[in-house]
């Protein structure tokens, strides 16, 4: 790396492990792992000490954020089970299949009077970047036993599903830009090769691979630690695939993680672990790892420089995308769903922006296209106050919105928050 690679991993490892030796600590502060390694990142990059910057690291930069991300859509997607999508009832339904296509264009709309100079395609890239949402960021909010179980089963798969099915827009709206890459090959090309090839060979190799690992345990071959290895060869094995057809690691990986789950559960019932238990443990932690490193990355090389160049449009645009453009549409799909007003307001507050809006960011700042500066600084500052308010309002609003929570189910006991995720999914089929 640029300005003395040795010292870079240094003190990179240096604070990675000050994290990992207070991180329960820090768990039940309102100091989140985002925070820290994301203002590391600033302390490292073009304005503080040089010692990292996309000019020069691009290489690296860049295969650090993909194997992040990919880990990411895969082992989320290997965790969700059908049950998952009926049982946490109407809630992921209406945030992914209403909520997040409106989300993107409010994103893309809003954008349009407060970024000039951006073309139409620059817009919508703008609104699909930031539409993905990242649990993470906010972890005390999905997690904290005080909040009810609907709400959080239904965030948690929201937030695993959105960035994959995010992807399709991102990839097309890239394609529609001259000048990139993916635009000479031409829409219909890319549609061809990086959402129906690369679905296929999603499907193909986590398909056949969740076969393989059960017939292999069934049989005795595999012991339990290269079970989870075998993880991360589906994984590369899914991205690169795609990537020497031309097509999208990301769409292949997501998809990948989908089938792997499928088969492994419907080929070897309780005999192979589930999966997000033990053979997905190796790459789940690997991609916290990753993810950790890639907003160091993030701070140094996105948010660092953009902090040198703000304007009143960008920090606007910010805090409308993290309300607005969020909230506005999560309050639609949960239209005549009978949950309360603090429920809606909850659900739509913890959208944070994180992990996938970075590496979309870095992936068009890559492309050089003509309004690649505005449209990075808009990413790194929209990112940057998600990580400070979510981090910093998880715990506190997850106290007291359980504190109202159980105030509200002691005086209504029907009410729809309160009631168990089977009863609630009956009850939203009756209401419709």
């Amino acid at each position: 790396m640029s300005g003395g690679g040795a010292w870079t991993g240094a003190a990179v490892a240096a604070v990675t492990a000050a994290y990992a030796l207070l991180s329960r600590r820090l768990a039940t502060t309102a100091v989140s792992g985002a925070m820290v390694f994301t203002g590391f990142g600033v302390t490292i990059g073009p304005i503080g000490l040089g010692l990292l910057d996309l000019e020069h690291d691009a290489g690296p930069v860049l295969i650090l954020v993909e194997a992040a991300l990919t880990l990411v859509l895969l082992t989320d997607a290997m965790s969700v089970r059908r049950e998952d999508l009926r049982g946490g009832g109407f809630l992921p339904g209406r945030l992914l299949g209403i909520g997040l296509p409106l989300t993107i264009g409010a994103g893309w709309l809003l954008a349009w009077p407060l970024l000039p100079g951006l073309t139409a395609w620059e817009l919508a890239l703008v609104g699909t970047i930031l539409a993905p949402t990242d649990a993470a960021l906010g972890k005390t909010a999905v997690s904290s036993p005080r909040v009810p179980p609907l709400v959080r089963s239904g965030l948690n798969v929201e937030s695993g599903l959105n960035d994959g099915m995010a992807l399709p827009f991102f990839v097309l709206f890239l394609a529609a830009l001259s000048g990139t890459h993916a635009s000479e090959e031409g829409v219909a090309g890319v549609f061809w090769r990086a959402l129906v090839v690369s679905t296929a060979l999603g499907l193909a190799v986590g398909g056949i691979g969740g076969w393989l690992l059960h017939r292999a345990h069934e049989r005795g071959w595999a012991s339990r630690d290269w079970r989870q290895v075998f993880v991360l060869a589906v994984a590369a094995g899914s991205y690169t695939l795609a990537v020497v057809v031309d097509g999208s690691g990301f769409i292949a990986a997501w998809v990948a993680g989908f089938a792997f789950g499928v088969s492994t559960r419907r080929s070897g019932a309780a005999e192979v672990p589930a999966p997000g238990e033990d053979t997905a443990g190796l790459a789940q932690q690997l991609a916290e790892l990753l993810a950790c490193l890639s907003f160091l990355v993030f701070g140094a090389v996105l948010l660092g420089p953009a902090l040198q160049h703000l304007d009143w449009r960008i920090v606007t645009y910010a805090v409308l995308s993290l309300t607005v453009v969020r909230m506005l549409p999560v309050a639609l799909s949960l239209a005549g769903s009978r949950l309360a007003l603090p429920t809606v307001a909850y659900i739509g507050w913890f959208g944070p922006r994180g992990l996938a809006s970075v590496v979309f960011g870095l992936l068009v700042v890559e492309e050089h296209v003509p309004g690649v500066q505005l449209l990075g600084r808009v990413v790194a500052v929209t990112v940057a106050l998600s990580i400070l308010l979510h981090g910093m309002s998880a715990v506190v609003l997850a106290n007291r919105y359980g504190a109202w929570h159980k105030e509200a189910a002691a005086r209504r006991p029907q009410l729809r928050e309160g009631l168990p995720e089977e009863e609630a999914a009956g009850s939203s089929s009756t209401a419709r």
